[in-house]
């Protein structure tokens, strides 16, 4: 990015965390193809939405993830270590962990996200409704080396990473992501990990592309966030919703495609869209068992256990951390 758009951002958005917004979005909407990272879909807005979007008929991975660690939970539980603290990356909504937490008896819980006012509301509802579990909110950026609270040093640890999150990461970026958790849980950690299965074309078509449009309006609320934030000036009515299968990289692919020629200004930046030029907002790999095994093996760690709904449609997998 040039010198003039860096002063910009620095004259006009003092705020840390919005000039990071700013400068990737400026970055990502003037490179060729043209992306936006799909963190930012998850301001308020985005976040309601995408909790509309697990309640849709057609998205199957919520509810698929939550039959698992219901139904294996008293597996699950035979496997953690006693006085174990569990490590949770990326922590969102509490229904997922509320499962493990009522099967598994964990010491200690460290719930790790950037948001603190989510962190610190999230941690008061769980210290209330799990009087004896101690609760260390950690806020930290996940996918970067952070440390661990103090209170849990010699405690067995078992990290969390649900919600098929490992799919929106580019391959070298999961393997990045599992070798920085070896790193931060150690040697003879455990890592209960959900991976979206690969599965018939038409069910992931249906899924990423809902019959209420919700899907749609969660993509489209990343530029309402940068008209919002960041002073853009996008025309949303300009640009629709895609989600495609690309088959040889075993992802599906989101865009916000450009209906029509169109110039945007951002932060001092032009930025011009042909007719049916793309956004590239987000992939989410679908991985096979092996594949998904293969890639585990590469970043440190070994698969001890995998357990699916029964149409496969979906893994949660144990893995254990192993020596460096």
């Amino acid at each position: 990015m040039n010198v003039h758009v860096n002063a910009l951002i620095d004259a006009h958005l003092p705020d840390a965390k919005t000039s990071a917004f700013a400068q990737d979005a400026v970055a990502g909407l003037t490179q060729q193809p043209k992306q936006l990272s799909p963190k930012y879909f998850y301001d308020a807005a985005g976040s309601d939405l995408f909790e509309q979007i697990t309640r849709l008929p057609e998205y199957y991975p919520t509810r698929t993830e939550l039959g698992i660690l219901r139904d294996r939970g008293a597996d699950i539980a035979a496997i953690i270590p006693d006085n174990a603290a569990l490590i949770e990356f990326g922590a969102g909504a509490t229904t997922k962990v509320r499962l493990l937490l009522e099967s598994c008896r964990f010491a200690a819980y460290v719930p790790v996200d950037i948001s603190g006012d989510f962190l610190t509301g999230q941690a008061e509802t769980l210290r209330r409704d799990f009087p004896d579990l101690a609760v260390h909110p950690v806020i930290a950026d996940f996918t970067t080396a952070f440390k661990l609270p103090a209170a849990i040093e010699g405690k067995p640890k078992v990290g969390f990473f649900p919600g098929s999150t490992i799919g929106n990461f580019e391959p070298h970026e999961a393997c990045r992501f599992l070798r920085s958790a070896r790193e931060i849980l150690g040697a003879g950690a455990l890592m209960i990990v959900g991976v979206d299965l690969e599965k018939d074309e038409r069910v992931l078509h249906a899924a990423y592309n809902d019959a209420a449009g919700v899907t749609a309006r969660f993509n489209l609320n990343l530029l309402l966030r940068i008209n919002r934030e960041l002073g853009g000036n996008f025309d949303l009515s300009a640009f629709v919703h895609r989600a495609i299968y690309n088959r040889e990289q075993h992802r599906i692919e989101m865009h916000l495609v450009a209906r029509k020629p169109q110039t945007v200004r951002l932060l001092g930046t032009t930025i011009t869209f042909r007719a049916g030029e793309s956004i590239h907002t987000e992939n989410s790999y679908k991985y096979s068992i092996d594949r998904f095994g293969a890639l585990a093996r590469g970043s440190g760690w070994k698969v001890r256990t995998v357990w699916t709904d029964s149409e496969k449609m979906f893994s949660v997998q144990a893995l254990v951390a192993e020596e460096a």
